[in-house]
C-alpha cells in the first residue's frame, strides 16, 4: 500500500474520535487519550447496524470534536491561509470537513476487526505530545502509527497530525491543495469551487 494511500486511510479511520477536556500532565495521560478515543470510535461510529446517514452524522460530530481543525486549516493551506479572506477561511475549513465526511464515513462500516494499540509516548514541545501505536488488522502485519495531539487553549486535547511511515495526514493534504492551486492561478475561491464540486459529487454516490 502506498504512502499516499495510507496516510488517508488512517486518517478516515480515526478521525472520529472526540476530544476530551481532560488536562495532559504527563505522557502516561497522553497515551490514554488516544485508547480512550480508541474506545469512543468503536461504540459510536464504527457501531455495526447503523444506517449511512446515521453514521455520517456522527462522524461530522466527532471529527469537528476531536481535531483542531483552524490549526490544521492553517498549515494545509500554508501562506494562503494569509492572504485569504475570513470568508475564505470559513469556507475552506467547511468544505475540508464535508470532504471527509462524505469520502470517509461509509467507510467505517468496513472496519470490522480493527483495533488501536498504544506503545507509548513523548512530551515534544510546551503542551504537545506524540503517542506510538499500532492498527492490529485481522489480516496483515499491524501498522505503526504516530499521533501528534496538544492541549489547546480551553484544556482540551486535539489532534493535530496523524503519521505513518514518516508521512503525515496535514503535510499530504497540503500538497494536494498546494497541487490545485498552482494549476488555478494561486485562486483560493478556485480551489473552494473544486472542493465543493467534489463534496457535491460525493453526496449523491450511493
Amino acid at each position: 500500500m502506498s504512502q499516499r494511500i495510507v496516510v488517508p486511510t488512517l486518517f478516515a479511520l480515526f478521525m472520529f474520535f472526540g476530544a476530551t477536556t481532560a488536562k495532559a500532565t504527563d505522557d502516561q495521560e497522553a497515551r490514554h487519550f488516544i485508547e480512550d478515543l480508541a474506545q469512543k470510535a468503536i461504540t459510536t461510529v464504527a457501531a455495526p447496524n447503523i444506517s449511512d446517514t446515521d453514521r455520517n452524522d456522527r462522524f461530522g460530530r466527532l471529527f469537528v470534536s476531536a481535531f483542531d481543525i483552524p490549526q490544521i486549516g492553517k498549515f494545509v493551506l500554508s501562506r494562503h491561509w494569509q492572504t485569504a479572506t475570513p470568508t475564505q477561511q470559513t469556507a475552506f475549513l467547511k468544505e475540508f470537513e464535508d470532504t471527509q465526511g462524505w469520502t470517509w464515513s461509509r467507510r467505517f462500516k468496513d472496519y470490522n476487526g480493527v483495533r488501536l494499540e498504544t506503545l507509548g509516548a513523548n512530551k515534544e514541545g510546551e503542551a504537545v505530545w506524540l503517542v506510538d501505536s499500532q492498527i492490529v488488522r485481522p489480516q496483515g502485519p499491524p501498522i505503526p502509527v504516530q499521533w501528534r495531539i496538544h492541549q489547546a487553549a480551553d484544556g482540551s486535547l486535539r489532534v493535530i497530525d496523524i503519521i505513518s511511515e514518516g508521512v503525515g495526514m496535514a503535510l499530504t493534504y497540503r500538497e494536494d491543495y498546494a497541487a490545485v492551486l498552482q494549476s488555478n492561478g494561486e485562486n483560493v475561491d478556485a480551489l473552494l469551487s473544486t472542493m465543493r464540486a467534489k463534496n457535491e459529487q460525493l453526496a449523491r454516490a450511493p
